[in-house]
């Protein structure tokens, strides 16, 4: 028994496990767990957790739990680029060890892009997606709450590696041999592709759930080109998600059997391909960068068409550029690669096809432009967000573009150029694109505002320290300094922009903190929305109170026009809405279920198995999942009525029943 306990110390808790200031952490988990669950017990919660949150199928209350998962994510993300500035700040500085520094920079590409990112789309794909389209839910509600806890469990499983085990090194690109088993033979890196795995199975179905409830569930009446600009590009980043994420699939699951399982898919010393992962990453890895980007062209387009009390100017060419750049978003992932040594032909096709996309993405610059010109443009928070982000999105592209130049990228690819270059994109257009969403539809999504003078303090602390710390790193790489750089020595020149980028790094941590002040605040004393559409805005999720009630549409409504609730209440229709007691009929409603939830917990006791080696704790988790999959498929009593009562007394209690 003590050799096992031994044994078990040693592998749960290695030394990189133990440095102060993850000891620190652990402590602060373990108090703020005990606290939670204190609370939850003193105010007899647990019930309310569990029929109100961890069982629901309400697109509503998933979108709100992914964008708090969201935002916890953007705080761990962000604290790891802390200190990464601080361990480059000064030259010869031993801030974190070197195997530390290593696993901050993978978790901190990993989370942004994986359980930052995606998570805080789908909140908005969640929250707005089946109210613009007039559907009282989603085509799949139990499938949707699946993908949320599957992510959920995928990310708990990530995270938890910096405190049992060891957190993953190689890279939020894994990229072999630095993830085999000669080079990394910890937990890490089984940590990094279970994780993923499950996350990506999610995110798959997320894809697979918004492709068919935007093709299938829009309201009579609601032609495709009636469809508001988010759900086409709703509908374009599901697609995009289906023929993207398989390939990282199975370059994942063939990573995890080179170390589990002995094969040698990628492992070089025995016939293995290093190569072919990089390609499988990339192909799905370029065109995860619009993935990360579309979505956020159609927030733009709504936000800017509402505060400049215009129709979105170039509606159809908008359509045709969103169509264009899923295409030619598969046929640029070599640019990630040009130094592989595919030769002149194969690099000068995809140098081109990467400055072709440029063209329709530039398209929607122009047409945001001429939306606002002539406008009647109301500066608010979330409109900040849309002007912050031409600029910065523009330079972003054309340093895209210069990177594209073959000659030009075997000279700067492995440098800090590229390392602006691609946070001035994720940054300026996707951060800044969620950031502006997040603002707009906070009163449809929680029945208040939040804070416009708040929220203006933590956008210009949020742009200034973003250049402040980018525009350093821009002739950093032009002094050659290289990514993936632990420390350096004096006496290169790049001692003073470090210093500016580092404290550019602090600026933009005061902005987060204040976006988290405003939210605090503004849930405890923001103004209410009363009216259900504070903005005067131009969809139909604007036609309804806020909160919205559980099934969305008592009558589901009939469009006419693109911009549909604008053209009703041009034509003094905003009462059309109103029904008759007698026009109420009964609702069927998706009933919430455990299934989801404990599919979750089933595959992050498979992943932790799986992780260690411990045979028997994954085949209780294999054995969960199947009985799970077998329930949900045999669980016909999946819905229920809502009577034409209940549905009466809430519409007359929010002013919208006649008679």
């Amino acid at each position: 028994m003590p050799s096992f306990v031994t044994y078990l110390i040693h592998t749960l808790f290695p030394p990189t496990v133990r440095f102060p200031d993850i000891l620190l952490i652990d402590a602060g988990l373990v108090l703020g767990g005990l606290g939670l669950i204190g609370f939850l017990t003193k105010t007899h919660r647990w019930g309310w957790l569990w029929r109100e949150w961890l069982t629901t199928v309400d697109h509503k209350k998933i979108a709100v739990m992914y964008l708090i998962s969201a935002i916890v994510m953007l705080f761990r993300g962000g604290i790891d680029a802390e200190m990464l500035r601080a361990q480059l700040a000064m030259p010869s500085v031993h801030f974190m060890p070197a195997i530390q520094y290593d696993e901050v920079f993978t978790t901190h590409g990993t989370i942004m892009i994986f359980f930052m990112a995606m998570p805080f789309i789908f909140a908005l794909f969640n929250a707005v997606v089946p109210l613009m389209i007039g559907a009282r839910d989603v085509a799949f509600p139990r499938v949707n709450a699946m993908s949320f806890w599957l992510f959920a469990f995928g990310a708990i499983l990530f995270n938890i590696s910096f405190i049992i085990g060891g957190s993953p090194d190689a890279g939020w690109t894994a990229y072999p041999p630095y993830t085999g088993l000669a080079f990394n033979p910890g937990p890490g890196e089984n940590y990094y592709f279970l994780s993923l795995l499950i996350a990506g199975m999610g995110t798959t179905m997320t894809g697979i759930n918004f492709l068919v409830t935007t093709i299938r569930m829009r309201a009579p009446g609601m032609t495709l080109m009636k469809m508001p600009m988010f759900v086409w590009t709703t509908m374009v980043t599901s697609a995009l998600i289906l023929f993207a994420f398989p390939p990282l699939t199975v370059a994942l699951a063939m990573s995890l059997f080179d170390r589990l399982f002995g094969s040698s898919f990628f492992t070089l010393t025995r016939g293995g391909m290093p190569m072919m992962y990089v390609n499988l990453f990339w192909l799905f890895g370029h065109p995860e960068v619009y993935i990360l980007v579309l979505p956020l062209f159609g927030v733009f387009s709504e936000v800017v068409a509402t505060y400049s009390k215009k129709a979105l100017f170039g509606y159809p060419m908008m359509v045709v550029s969103v169509l264009a750049i899923m295409f030619l978003s598969y046929g640029t992932w070599v640019h990630h690669f040009f130094t592989m040594g595919a030769g002149p032909a194969v690099n000068a096709f995809f140098g081109l096809s990467t400055m072709l996309i440029a063209i329709p993405t530039g398209v929607k610059i122009f047409n945001w432009i001429f939306t606002m010109w002539g406008g009647r443009i109301q500066m608010t928070t979330a409109m900040l967000y849309q002007m912050a982000f031409i600029p910065t999105f523009v330079i972003g592209g054309a340093s895209g573009v210069m990177l594209a130049v073959v000659p030009a990228d075997y000279q700067l690819h492995n440098t800090y150029f590229l390392i602006a270059h691609f946070h001035n994109v994720i940054i300026g257009g996707t951060l800044f694109g969620l950031l502006s969403g997040m603002y707009y539809w906070w009163p449809k999504m929680f029945g208040m505002k939040l804070n416009e003078r708040q929220g203006k303090v933590a956008f210009w602390l949020f742009f200034i320290g973003f250049w402040i710390t980018f525009t350093p790193q821009y002739l950093l790489g032009l002094k050659g300094m290289t990514r993936r750089l632990y420390t350096y020595p004096a006496g290169l020149g790049w001692h003073e922009l470090n210093v500016i980028s580092t404290v550019g790094a602090w600026i933009m941590g005061a902005g987060f903190v204040a976006l988290v002040y405003n939210v605090v605040w503004s849930l405890l004393y923001g103004e209410r929305d009363v009216t259900g559409d504070p903005w005067d805005g131009r969809t139909l999720e604007w036609s309804l109170p806020s909160p919205v009630p559980e099934y969305n549409f008592a009558r589901i409504p009939v469009v006419h026009e693109r911009d549909a609730w604008w053209a009703m209440k041009q034509k003094g229709q905003t009462m059309a809405h109103a029904l008759r007691p007698e026009d109420v009929h009964d609702i069927e409603m998706p009933k919430n279920t455990p299934i989801p939830f404990l599919l979750g917990v089933s595959f992050f006791v498979l992943g932790f198995g799986m992780t260690f080696k411990w045979w028997p704790i994954a085949i209780v988790g294999i054995l969960g999942v199947i009985a799970c999959l077998l329930f949900s498929g045999f669980d016909y009593d999946d819905h229920h009525h809502l009577e034409a009562d209940v549905v009466r007394q809430t519409e007359a209690s929010l002013g919208r029943l006649q008679g």
